[in-house]
């Protein structure tokens, strides 16, 4: 039997707090707007993606994700596998003896650890990994910089998943779109403090998709154009700034401000969209609060297209705002790692809220479904897990 090639990596999640929102090219996903995100640890959200290819596999490239066959003929597929197979034609044509793998049936399979479709970035992730994997299965000498091009065109979010740590994505100009990618503001280990606690409000996909609602937000909103004019290049270079000096305040308030500029955009659009929720502005009022009482900006809520908090905190303050929230949600499932574990329940906290805002706190216990711990972490890494085995088939797990 022909040797089955396979190569395994995993990827990141990575939440905007500058976001992307608007295609200036939508067949290319060329944004309207520069944007930058924290790369989230692997050890809590990571796609795990096995590329394989063979000259024995039948006719046509596959997908499959959590068990479910994917259509791969669509466009943003489609000019992934054909970016990649053309660099490995380049070098198949320069070194004639390695084999051709360029002409081989691609086999993928890919595992999520979270809720697709949900606003947990799936896609970015997704993609992330894919292009990943198969450009290690062709041993293509190709840098995250320019992976990021081509994982782009699958997923814009996702050219942000190829690094670790904190990282833009750079808007450009050229209408080919070979300046519009992913570069590292600064990695994980810079600002390593840095947490996430992520609300999950629904698991169930979402209304609006993400390219249906930027599609319409920038035919529609009279709000959205300052956002790319002026708005988001202020504010890339507050956030690259607030990075470097570890400033979380600020960080914390531009965050916060970027993700109320996003929404009220969508909701300036015609039909408006609604991604956030009665559980959603639960949240927000309760991170205010958590503010008002330190008496400093501690936390910093973000929601992308969806209902979905996204709560960012430096590791120092985890009892006043993960203990409330423990306090809160401590019978949802996502408390049963060692960290979670050893959070104590901040009953001050929530007796502070309840007099501030009381009315949040039964929201927040009925509208979240489960929590997710998690803090900046590191970019794709070449994993031994292969989710197809050497004789080419789907390992069950």
């Amino acid at each position: 039997m022909s040797e089955i090639y396979r190569s395994t990596t995993t990827a990141p999640v990575n939440i905007a707090v500058i976001k992307y929102w608007g295609k200036r090219d939508p067949k290319l996903n060329l944004p309207t707007n520069s944007s930058l995100s924290v790369t989230l640890s692997q050890a809590d959200l990571r796609t795990l993606t096995t590329a394989s290819c063979s000259p024995t596999y039948p006719t046509g490239d596959t997908l499959l994700i959590n068990g479910q066959s994917q259509d791969v003929s669509g466009a943003r597929t489609q000019a992934c596998f054909h970016a990649l197979r053309e660099l490995r034609k380049d070098i198949e044509y320069e070194k004639p003896e390695v084999p051709r793998l360029s002409h081989f049936p691609l086999h993928i399979v890919s595992e999520n650890n979270f809720p697709t479709a949900a606003g947990l970035a799936s896609s970015a992730a997704g993609f992330a990994a894919l292009v990943r994997a198969i450009a290690d299965l062709y041993e293509l000498p190709t840098d995250p910089t320019e992976l990021s091009r081509i994982a782009r065109q699958g997923s814009g979010s996702a050219c942000r998943s190829l690094f670790g740590g904190y990282v833009g994505w750079e808007r450009g100009t050229r209408m080919d779109g070979k300046d519009s990618m992913a570069f590292q503001v600064a990695p994980a280990s810079h600002w390593p403090d840095m947490r996430a606690l992520i609300l999950v409000v629904s698991a169930a996909k979402k209304g609006v998709s993400s390219t249906t609602g930027m599609q319409t937000t920038v035919a529609t909103s009279t709000l959205f154009p300052m956002r790319p004019k002026e708005v988001v290049p202020r504010r890339m270079k507050e956030m690259a700034k607030a990075i470097t000096d570890k400033d979380f305040e600020t960080f914390a308030k531009v965050t916060m401000m970027d993700s109320n500029s996003f929404h009220a955009s969508c909701l300036d659009t015609y039909p408006p969209i609604f991604y956030l929720n009665d559980v959603s502005r639960a949240a927000i009022k309760a991170v205010e609060v958590i503010n008002a009482a330190a008496g400093k900006i501690i936390a910093a809520y973000t929601f992308d297209a969806g209902p979905n908090a996204v709560i960012y905190y430096l590791a120092e303050h985890e009892a006043a705002i993960a203990g409330l929230f423990k306090a809160i949600l401590g019978d949802k499932d996502g408390w049963e790692n060692e960290r979670g574990a050893a959070i104590q329940a901040n009953a001050a906290a929530v007796k502070t809220l309840e007099e501030e805002a009381g009315v949040v706190i039964p929201v927040i216990k009925e509208g979240v479904s489960r929590v997710i711990l998690t803090g900046v972490g590191e970019g794709p890494v070449k994993s031994e897990e292969h989710l197809v085995d050497e004789q080419g088939q789907v390992v069950s797990r």
